[in-house]
């Protein structure tokens, strides 16, 4: 068969799961179903509120779609490539293709549901079957509850579960190539490049998904020493699901239970969101609310350029708009340092990282900022406000990390700090003292 794609195809619908291994809905239609036919969208929804329009991760994307597009190449079929609103998209392929089904992996976030439910009521109006998988967290939605059957709020408890709950069953693989005979045969199909997509190209954005096994190893160790590579930078891959969930979980279970830990926070945030959707525009905790935020524009802008006088706070901004990765540990110091320091709004915060990051995942944003800020489920206490010295000495004694980031630290030029910590923590804690009070 050449050509266009005819007879009746089965539509698998590429999200954030972008490889051909290991892929639960993948592995379903290509088991269930002949003809299956690759769909990528590029949603314009969400591309629209990017305000860069070389931003590295629609690049990234473009590079793995475009991949995987070859790889199935050579494999005698090819992608549909396309670019606007899903709903509109799937309305012009039911009008050119006679559709079996079409099968996708779940997607938790609010806008992803949303946008779900209205292509699942399309295709069922044409009685288009609408299948969908979970791949990209070991336990989702309601799979880890308490035993009254609501959600866990904290995290140690719920991590205590999942692990109770964890079977080798659910990190196994799924063996894709097992049914690679049921790909439609197609010559090769026109793609979208970026400008098509409506980005321009910047770098390169990301090295190629390694589980080192001394990475591992060393994990626990090395992960809050921001100047050694002591951490997997995984996330962006995680994000975007050029790795496997089960393979990751796999490796934690076999080389480092702290960083499977790191991907419990990850399913326990999702979990969080998905129960209490309020969270991505409210404080976890209602009372938080009332907090009279500062809200200084002037020095949000200086956080947010690493000149706040603070070299830990600076290079941690500095990494973030240089490269768009923020090392863990110095995530929560910044984060820390606007909402306490600062008294500016959480959601600022938020905000600026899911412009910048590269591995920005809403539910794990949210959950960690309202974390910093006290408000969050499973929060750290609002008297809690990291002392950037302090933190200094403890994780980077030597300034290696300040050094690479922030050079001129110990120069005149280098501007004083903004604030004064044992003010700022005063005044933090009087601020939040009030608005709590204030909570009915």
């Amino acid at each position: 068969m050449t050509g266009k794609p005819n007879n009746r195809q089965t539509i698998f619908w590429f999200r954030r799961d972008l490889r051909l291994f290991d892929n639960a809905g993948l592995f379903h239609a290509l088991a269930e179903q002949t003809n299956v036919l690759p769909l990528f969208i590029f949603d314009s929804t969400i591309l629209d509120e990017l305000t860069d329009r070389a931003d590295p991760r629609v690049q990234f994307i473009h590079t793995q779609v475009m991949g995987l597009k070859d790889a199935l190449e050579k494999k005698g079929s090819s992608m549909l490539v396309k670019s606007g609103v899903p709903l509109e998209v799937f309305e012009a392929l039911l009008s050119e293709f006679d559709i079996e089904a079409v099968y996708t992996n779940h997607d938790y976030e609010p806008y992803a549901t949303e946008r779900d439910a209205q292509v699942g009521e399309l295709l069922a109006t044409k009685n288009v079957a609408f299948k969908t998988y979970k791949d990209q967290v070991i336990f989702e939605k309601g799979d880890v509850l308490k035993g009254d059957d609501t959600p866990y709020t904290v995290y140690t408890p719920y991590m205590r579960k999942w692990k109770i709950l964890l079977k080798p069953e659910h990190v196994q693989s799924y063996e894709v190539e097992e049914h690679a005979d049921n790909w439609a045969l197609l010559d090769p199909l026109p793609g979208l490049t970026l400008e098509q997509v409506g980005f321009n190209s910047t770098s390169d954005v990301a090295p190629e998904p390694v589980a080192d096994k001394e990475i591992l190893e060393r994990y626990q160790r090395d992960r809050d020493t921001p100047s050694l590579r002591g951490t997997t930078r995984l996330g962006l891959h995680l994000r975007f699901g050029t790795v496997s969930i089960r393979a990751m979980a796999r490796e934690g279970l076999a080389h480092s239970d702290t960083w499977l830990n790191e991907l419990i926070w990850r399913e326990f945030f999702m979990t969080i969101l998905w129960h209490f959707p309020r969270v991505v525009s409210r404080s976890f905790k209602a009372k938080y609310d009332n907090i009279r935020w500062r809200n200084d524009k002037q020095e949000f802008e200086k956080w947010c350029r690493g000149e706040t006088g603070y070299p830990i706070v600076d290079a941690g901004m500095r990494e973030l708009n240089q490269t768009g990765f923020m090392h863990n540990r110095v995530r929560m110091v910044v984060a820390s340092f606007l909402t306490k320091h600062l008294l500016i709004d959480w959601r600022w915060g938020e905000a600026y990282f899911a412009e910048k990051l590269l591995d920005y995942e809403l539910s794990a944003n949210n959950g960690n900022w309202q974390w910093a800020a006290g408000c969050g489920c499973d929060a750290a206490p609002y008297f809690r406000v990291f002392n950037p010295d302090l933190q200094t000495k403890k994780f980077d004694p030597q300034h290696l990390y300040i050094k690479k980031w922030v050079p001129e630290y110990q120069e005149l030029t280098y501007p004083r700090p903004m604030v004064e910590h044992k003010m700022a923590r005063e005044r933090a804690l009087s601020t939040y003292k009030e608005g709590l009070s204030q909570a009915v």
